[in-house]
């Protein structure tokens, strides 16, 4: 079992209170202390003989809520989630993030060393509404996610708003499984190789280096654990973790990568050579993208659709799977029914989320007449 999905394990389980792992290669819980040590090609780690089994602990004491611009659903859901909260759990802390449509009774969160401690985020909106929430905690470990739609359709949804109780009662009475989605941790150095900031960038779908506005194209050295592996001659590239694989990564047609394995997917953007092909590389590999000096266009740095950084002739930055995961909790940690069928899914501690996904959202190996065209057919 590779060595960082160990340490993932571990360093996730002090903030999983009240949870249970599904049994997925990186997610299977486990007390004790874990000791991190990054460099910039690889991460060491020592990690402990984990117990026999993992202790339940007590539920969660605060809730983060992250919500999408506050339209009138939102703001329903919101006062009705709230509601619930209060006359089912009290005594549970809830915050959220300092903006001027903040819910009323919440209490005033911001990210930072020094922020108040969160057990459970809950996120209310679309896939990017939970990107937004994992970057709030791009200095260390993300608490446990719990995600509901407003009506969109995303791969990180798996709860819709009308199961709020459901999903919180799963939670609170520890029957929720969770599937720890890795993220990448993203270095910056100059020509120099002078690191441009203290912080590692935190990023949960893909880093994207692209020509932007300029009219010529990048020309970008890649290096794999500090190997030369090809000068890339495109519009950019795309570094992506397997959750990001069914997104800016499947456009430009990389391979669709389960999301509970430990891989990082390289993937170019309208290349020059045709035989410049998508490559999965195992979770211990760190990828450097530089700059090539004889490139004729800067490259600017798209971190989960957010512009951070414009790398010139001779910049690289470095990505390597990060320490920190994001925990999502699952759509079949919903209860049973009182005939032991799943009222949702397959049932408790399975993971049907992402084959539901695959299958409803991109309608895979789906035929060309589906049903839709079948309607207006003549025949």
């Amino acid at each position: 079992m590779n060595i960082l999905c160990q340490a993932q394990r571990a360093l996730h389980n002090s903030f999983s209170q009240g949870f249970r792992h599904a049994p997925t290669p990186c997610s299977r819980p486990f007390a004790g202390r874990v000791l991190l040590r990054a460099t910039r090609s690889t991460s060491s780690v020592a990690v402990p003989t984990p117990p026999p089994q993992a202790q339940q602990n007590d539920p969660p004491r605060s809730i983060l809520i992250v919500n999408k611009l506050r339209t009138d659903p939102v703001i329903k859901a919101i006062d009705d989630l709230l509601q619930h909260v209060n006359k089912m759990y009290p005594g549970i802390k809830v915050f959220a993030e300092d903006r001027p449509d903040k819910p009323e009774g919440a209490g005033v969160w911001r990210p930072g060393p020094r922020s108040e401690k969160i057990d459970l985020v809950v996120t209310l909106g679309g896939d990017g509404t939970i990107l937004h929430a994992a970057s709030l905690f791009s200095l260390g470990a993300v608490p446990p996610v719990l995600s509901f739609s407003m009506g969109t359709l995303g791969f990180l949804l798996p709860f819709h708003i009308d199961d709020f109780a459901k999903g919180l009662e799963a939670v609170f009475h520890g029957k929720a499984t969770l599937l720890n989605r890795m993220r990448l941790s993203c270095t910056f150095y100059d020509k120099d190789e002078k690191q441009m900031d203290n912080d590692e960038w935190q990023v949960m779908n893909e880093v994207a280096l692209h020509r932007g506005s300029s009219p010529h194209l990048n020309t970008i050295d890649i290096f794999v654990d500090g190997q030369h592996l090809t000068e890339a001659v495109s519009d950019g590239v795309i570094v992506s973790t397997p959750t990001g694989s069914t997104a800016y990564s499947l456009s430009a047609g990389g391979p669709i990568v389960h999301p509970s394995l430990s891989a990082v997917v390289l993937v170019p953007i309208c290349p020059r050579s045709l035989s410049f092909r998508p490559l999965v590389f195992p979770g211990s590999s760190s990828v450097t993208l530089r700059i090539s000096d004889r490139s004729r266009a800067a490259a600017g740095v798209s971190m989960d659709g957010r512009v951070s950084h414009v790398l010139n002739p001779g910049d690289s930055v470095t990505v390597q799977v990060s320490p920190y995961p994001v925990p999502c909790i699952n759509r079949s940690s919903i209860s049973e029914d009182g005939e032991g069928r799943p009222e949702e899914g397959v049932g408790p501690g399975k993971e049907d989320d992402w084959v539901r996904d695959i299958n409803n959202l991109l309608q895979y190996n789906a035929t060309f007449r589906s049903k839709a065209l079948l309607r207006y057919s003549r025949s």
